[in-house]
């Protein structure tokens, strides 16, 4: 309001917000749509949003700057169109469409859901942390206090609590703030069943994997949208826009079209996917953006800044004995076996550091073979992982599982969207294949496909992603563990076979107790140990190369029928991710041999293996 149209008025609002979030605390007191329902929410606040790309729809243009007259006095009034969804219009005002006034701009939508697979540890977290105040109204009421998405499902089978509490909030003469939320009421529970009077079919919010709750938003960013792609982590902050007239007007669009009705029905799908009802699908305006380098709450967001320094540096001193306990607790989760709980640990931090040509360097796909067969073991496990990872999935892969999922995301023309499927994670996600679950049956074309786009996964890091008339490379970064009974069918960078020590009596009450026994504060430290040491940086010396290779070449010698360069660069992964698990960021001796000791024992134990199941391996 106080610039003219040509100042940079732009700027000073980002710069303002930005120092405004770095004063202590304040992005806390931000709500966030993560684990604020909607209808809690005031209209154009400032809210934050912690979500993974899915899509990225075409550019729009909108009214930067517009006019508005009034046709009686001639009176004229100026309005800038940016951070909004619908013009703001005077009441006997009308916009002057060929004022010379008008800028036309362009903005990016992306398509936008809450991490895939993010673990219940990481949501409580950042819950617990958060100090923003939210009441199911239009104004702020300090003494209620936020609930999750879960709780609130209570809350919208009894609106009548809301209400009475609401009208114990407001001022006898505050009518609108009676109105408000029930209006919002309504929306919000609607959304659960959306179906829209000509009975289209309930929206499909496309998030990757099936059963995951919370909001998809469509963000709408102002500025250097190239820097961001599909599968980013973001993180951001912007101004919610849930306007009930966004869904009239799509509706009063797509009823009043008069094109043919092949086109029209084109049109209508790709009008309600790209415009879904706000209460559902809300709109951020986006203020600030960043990519996430990880989402463990528990770390800082950003490594390189000082104070951050301090926090690693703190932590690092207290390395080892972490590293102890942790290879304790998965040595008992492993049923006392330490050689692959050691793997496990390699297997948690491994990260791809970098790409040549189409190789992905520091891919530590384990097959943790040796699995009792159709055991809560293997879920078990899974559960222990998931304490662990801040994201992770488990695919059981059962024949119908393969058959009848969509593992890989295609476009959908007709709706101009990219469908999704179960492969399209954020980084570092954890994926668990439970192979122990396969029984004989037949693939069909679909179960084919989905094996195969597993296997490239685990090979190249990559998805290829279906457009119908071609295919395209998406590179990602998931670590994959096989569980399975014999060598898993999938590819897998390292095979360990499992020797169980103890075999308890009652499997279920032996792995609930092992996670009841850890203290919370241990298993904090544990959850800071793996994000962290992904984040390290890590080389190795001329003088280490050096010895390395001339170790190599002895080895070489001594059996050149079964040593070979996978070898090596199998030793030096399993030496690198020894080296970060004590956090060492340059490799020295000692770790070499060390990873030297682990592989042969590893290998040992697979020689062992063929020769009691004769054609095991």
């Amino acid at each position: 309001a106080q610039n003219v149209p040509n100042s940079d008025w732009e700027k000073k609002v980002t710069e303002y917000f930005k120092e405004k979030l770095k004063e202590n605390n304040a992005t806390n007191w931000v709500p966030s749509l993560n684990d604020v329902p909607v209808h809690y929410l005031k209209p154009n606040s400032l809210v934050k949003f912690r979500c993974m790309v899915q899509d990225m729809f075409d550019p729009e243009f909108y009214m930067g700057v517009y006019e508005t007259v009034d046709p009686n006095t001639n009176a004229r009034v100026l309005h800038f169109g940016k951070y909004r969804d619908v013009a703001e219009c005077g009441v006997s005002y009308t916009i002057d469409l060929n004022s010379s006034q008008t800028v036309t701009s362009e903005r990016q939508t992306f398509y936008c859901v809450p991490v895939p697979g993010e673990s219940a540890w990481v949501k409580e977290t950042y819950i617990s942390a958060s100090q923003a105040r939210v009441s199911p109204s239009t104004s702020y009421t300090p003494s209620r206090h936020k609930r999750s998405y879960e709780e609130d499902e209570d809350m919208d089978l009894h609106p009548s609590k809301q209400k009475e509490q609401h009208m114990g909030n407001s001022s006898g003469g505050d009518i609108h703030g009676c109105v408000e939320p029930k209006r919002l009421e309504t929306e919000a529970s609607a959304g659960h069943q959306l179906i829209s009077p000509n009975c289209s079919p309930p929206l499909d919010l496309n998030f990757p994997l099936p059963g995951e709750k919370g909001p998809a938003c469509l963000v709408k960013v102002y500025e250097s949208w190239d820097s961001f792609k599909v599968n980013d982590v973001l993180e951001v902050y912007g101004i919610l826009s849930v306007d009930p007239v966004l869904s009239i007007v799509n509706n009063e669009e797509r009823d009043s079209s008069s094109l043919d009705p092949m086109e029209c029905m084109d049109m209508a799908e790709e009008q309600r996917v790209h415009s879904p009802p706000a209460s559902l699908v809300p709109r951020i305006h986006v203020i600030l953006a960043q990519k996430l380098q990880h989402i463990n709450p528990l770390l800082p967001a950003c490594l390189n800044e000082e104070e951050s320094k301090t926090f690693v540096s703190n932590f690092m001193s207290e390395l080892s004995p972490v590293r102890a306990e942790l290879l304790g607790f998965l040595t008992h989760a492993l049923l006392g076996d330490s050689l692959a709980a050691e793997y496990l640990i390699l297997h948690l931090i491994s990260t791809v550091y970098a790409r040549r040509d189409v190789l992905p360097l520091g891919k530590f796909t384990v097959n943790l073979s040796g699995c009792p067969r159709n055991s809560i073991f293997t879920e078990h496990i899974y559960r222990i992982i998931q304490q662990l990872v801040p994201a992770s999935y488990r695919l059981p892969m059962t024949v119908e599982n393969m058959n009848q999922s969509r593992f890989i995301p295609h476009k959908d023309y007709a709706a101009n969207r990219l469908v999704s499927g179960v492969l399209q994670l954020a980084s570092n996600t954890s994926l668990v294949v439970d192979e122990t679950q396969l029984e004989q049956g037949q693939l069909d074309t679909t179960g084919v496909h989905n094996v195969t786009a597993l296997g490239n996964l685990i090979t190249w890091q990559k998805v290829d992603y279906d457009f119908s008339y071609h295919q395209m490379e998406f590179p990602c970064n998931i670590n994959v563990l096989i569980t399975s009974e014999g060598r898993s069918l999938l590819p897998s960078d390292c095979q360990v076979h499992l020797q169980p020590q103890i075999i308890p009596p009652n499997m279920e009450e032996y792995m609930n107790s092992l996670l009841t026994a850890v203290l919370p504060s241990v298993l904090n430290k544990f959850r800071i140990y793996l994000s962290l040491l992904r984040l390290l940086d890590y080389s190795i010396s001329d003088e280490v190369t050096k010895a390395v290779e001339e170790d190599f070449v002895e080895m070489r010698k001594n059996d050149p029928e079964r040593v070979t360069a996978d070898d090596l660069h199998r030793t030096l992964l399993v030496a690198r991710f020894l080296s970060l698990s004590a956090g060492q960021t340059t490799l020295s001796r000692e770790r070499w041999l060390r990873a030297k000791q682990l592989e042969a024992l590893r290998q040992a134990r697979l020689q062992q293996q063929k020769c009691v199941n004769g054609n095991e391996l």
